[in-house]
């Protein structure tokens, strides 16, 4: 039976106009309802910042408590106003781009107390560049060209004008005065240095790449100058002259205007005997020296015996130690020497290598890794040193586990050991010996091959076994009778 004209089946009673302002724009579409005009929905309000509320003293305080990934990337991206504040927590940072050291780094990280340029102190390739079409050897943020008709085929490293290097350290320099860390280019000119000096009063540590003997002058005006790094200027990779490095010149320089070092690092520094000792005499305070892959003459190892302060010796990547240490009985050595260091070294002078150990007779801690040539009689000398109470060994692939017995069972203060990734030492030459000093041992680090790194990285889980003793370990209850698994527990033979 029809509905009465003006109803609808579920009106409830209502107009039909009158049911109709109900429904969704969506369902109103040209035409369809001639006479009735959509109305469009209200957007919904946002909701209110609830963080508007909080004085920026405050929400400092809830963004100190995040961790520094979390801090520089996801907060910094919620508003303006969380930028500018995560900008404010900053401590660290290393700048890429040059052209932001002068214009924007002073408003958006204004109080940054660990500050690296170098990456941004490297000049981009461009096509107008020389040998543009050359393939490049990009590692980290150093970008060198490949010229295969060169030799060497590898060219230098393009660094910016000294002008704009001065201009930029003198921005920094009158923008952030609590300033305890500083990386930079060395610049021929030393206007951007003194400027560093004199604006950054509590600067405590800094590293100077492309060190020329010129560039350390005003290395001494800085008053409070604990910890150096210097980067020497290499030819080949950075494109100076012969002889632009650092020598004994730049090595008293800065010994006599750093009296206060605690920690200096010399990276492929020239320099000998001289040198050595004008450290050694001027710094009283220096207790780390760390030399890598350096380029001194004969007879620098005798200048240690200076440094009476010096508690831990490092030489990495050094292709030799010393071509002429000379007599024995002029050597000296560091009464107060804690920790010996070698990193990537060429131990195959067995001259110079006892040397080293001469003058490092009183070391409590060596530690090797990474090092050629280290035979076992070679490593026997390594028994001058009769104070040892920890050892670290670490890829010394020429060495025997009789060579390492030899040396260890000497030591009756020997408390630590370890030795890793040394693959001639094997578990099944260990003597009653050297069982017994393991055994005596406060810490003992044993993973002296690939094999027994694998053995002991597969404990429990049943591989690595073959045939009978496989179906022991992972069926206990079964055992393997011509060909059959007998199932105890069951009774079946299958």
């Amino acid at each position: 039976m029809p509905e009465p004209a003006g109803r609808c089946h579920g009106d409830l009673g209502l107009g039909k106009r009158q049911l109709l302002k109900g429904w969704p724009d969506l369902w109103l579409a040209a035409g369809d309802a001639p006479g009735l005009r959509a109305r469009p929905m209200a957007a919904a309000p946002p909701e209110p910042d609830q963080t508007l509320a909080l004085p920026d003293a405050l929400l400092l305080r809830v963004l100190a408590c995040l961790p520094e990934p979390h801090l520089t990337g996801a907060a910094s991206l919620v508003c303006r106003r969380w930028t500018r504040l995560a900008g404010r927590l900053r401590r660290r940072l290393a700048v890429r781009d040059w052209g932001f050291v002068a214009h924007r780094l002073p408003y958006r990280f204004p109080d940054l107390a660990d500050l690296d340029l170098f990456p941004a102190s490297i000049a981009a390739p461009t096509a107008a560049a020389p040998h543009a079409a050359a393939p490049l050897l990009t590692c980290g943020a150093v970008s060198l060209t490949l010229d295969t008709s060169a030799d060497p085929p590898l060219g230098a490293c393009r660094f910016l004008d000294d002008d704009a290097l001065d201009r930029g350290l003198a921005a920094v320099a009158a923008s952030f005065p609590n300033l305890r860390r500083l990386s930079a280019t060395a610049a021929a000119e030393s206007g951007g240095l003194m400027a560093i000096a004199g604006g950054c009063p509590t600067l405590q540590e800094l590293e100077l790449h492309r060190c020329t003997d010129l560039a350390l002058r005003p290395v001494s005006a800085f008053a409070h100058l604990q910890i150096l790094r210097i980067v020497a200027a290499s030819p080949a990779l950075y494109g100076t002259g012969e002889g632009g490095g650092v020598t004994d010149i730049g090595l008293t320089i800065l010994a006599h205007g750093c009296k206060r070092l605690v920690k200096l690092e010399l990276l492929g520094c020239e320099g000998s005997y001289d040198g050595i000792a004008a450290v050694g005499r001027c710094c009283a305070m220096l207790e780390e020296l760390t030399i890598a892959g350096h380029r001194m003459d004969g007879g620098w190892l005798a200048a240690l015996a200076f440094c009476g302060n010096l508690k831990t010796l490092c030489l990495q990547g050094c292709s030799r130690i010393d071509d002429d240490p000379g007599p024995a009985e002029h050597l000296g050595a560091c009464l107060t020497l804690e920790s010996l260091q070698l990193h990537r070294c060429q131990l195959r002078d067995r001259r110079a290598l006892h040397a080293l150990f001469l003058v490092c007779e009183g070391a409590r801690e060596i530690q090797v890794k990474n090092c050629w040539g280290l035979e076992d009689d070679m490593f026997a000398l390594v028994g001058l040193c009769r104070r040892v109470k920890f050892l670290s060994l670490e890829r010394c692939s020429l060495l025997t586990t009789r060579g390492l017995e030899s040396v260890v069972t000497s030591w009756s203060d020997l408390q630590s050991l370890e030795v890793v990734s040394c693959n001639k030492i094997k578990d099944e030459e260990i003597t009653p010996a050297l069982s017994e000093l393991f055994s005596n041992l406060k810490e003992l680090k044993w993973r002296p091959d690939n094999k027994s790194l694998l053995a002991a990285s597969l404990v429990g889980t049943g591989m690595g076994k073959k045939g009978r003793v496989f179906f022991k370990r992972i069926l206990p209850a079964h055992q393997r009778i011509k060909g059959k698994v007998l199932n105890y527990s069951a009774g079946v033979a299958t």
